[in-house]
């Protein structure tokens, strides 16, 4: 689209100064690179598959951790490994792409797509994961990290609700200092103070649901009905070991 724009008002400017534009000229069809340097977050410039390594497949990680199979988290750690190609599979199945674990122009199309300029998922916000303050200082790490691990959890959270049917999910409670999160009532090792925790409400899905779900996308704490003070919401986060209680819905 970039391309096109480009040429447009180059055979606009040669028109109004009288000067003629060869048939050459003719930009063609918009090609996936074109598609790529249109975007405004992040840009891909090669193909990625098992091997490669680099900050590239850094930032392709964080896209798809929210596949990364149940009970599982994707390390995102740069390198393009078995995991890494498995969570490529269960995205590029998600949303009806060839499922060959490459990450090619298709992929990130589908990647661009669904993410805004800001490189949040397209359905989730920095404000919607931050209600306590607006730099995300204040909590149990520093606020560039914070933040940073908020837009993990939205990738995460934008899985989750796509294998929810597409269905909104809405968040309640994200990012904490530990003023907010002891104005909150919360615990003294909340994962909100961490940035990478959400209390989600019902929605049209239910907390159950919503609870069962959320074990395929890499969520290492799941709280929800049935364990203490979590009746009306689902808590997600990640932590070092897996800790899932939601007894009223068999988890």
């Amino acid at each position: 689209m970039m391309r096109k724009i480009l040429f447009a008002l180059l055979a606009t400017f040669l028109t109004v100064t009288g000067v003629a534009t060869a048939a050459s000229a003719d930009p063609g069809p918009v090609t996936a690179q074109d598609v790529q340097a249109a975007d405004g977050c992040y840009t891909w410039n090669r193909t990625l598959s098992e091997g490669a390594s680099g900050e590239d497949v850094r930032q392709l990680q964080i896209r798809v951790s929210g596949y990364p199979g149940y009970g599982a988290v994707l390390a995102l750690d740069g390198a393009f490994g078995p995991a890494t190609r498995s969570a490529v599979v269960r995205f590029q199945q998600a949303y009806g792409l060839a499922a060959d674990g490459v990450a090619g122009p298709a992929t990130f199309s589908k990647i661009y797509s669904l993410q805004d300029d800001d490189c949040t998922p397209i359905h989730f916000t920095y404000a919607e994961l931050n209600r306590c303050n607006s730099d995300w200082s204040g909590g149990m790490v520093s606020a560039s990290t914070a933040k940073a691990n908020a837009r993990v959890t939205m990738w995460k959270l934008e899985a989750l609700r796509h294998a929810l049917g597409d269905r909104p999910l809405v968040v309640n409670s994200g990012f904490r200092s530990v003023a907010c999160n002891n104005a909150a009532g919360g615990s003294s090792t909340s994962r909100h103070m961490y940035g990478d925790a959400a209390d989600l409400g019902a929605g049209s899905q239910g907390f159950c649901t919503i609870a069962k779900q959320a074990r395929n996308h890499g969520f290492t704490e799941i709280l929800g009905p049935g364990y203490p003070d979590h009746n009306d919401h689902v808590h997600v986060a990640l932590r070092s070991n897996r800790f899932w209680s939601a007894p009223n819905c068999g988890i």
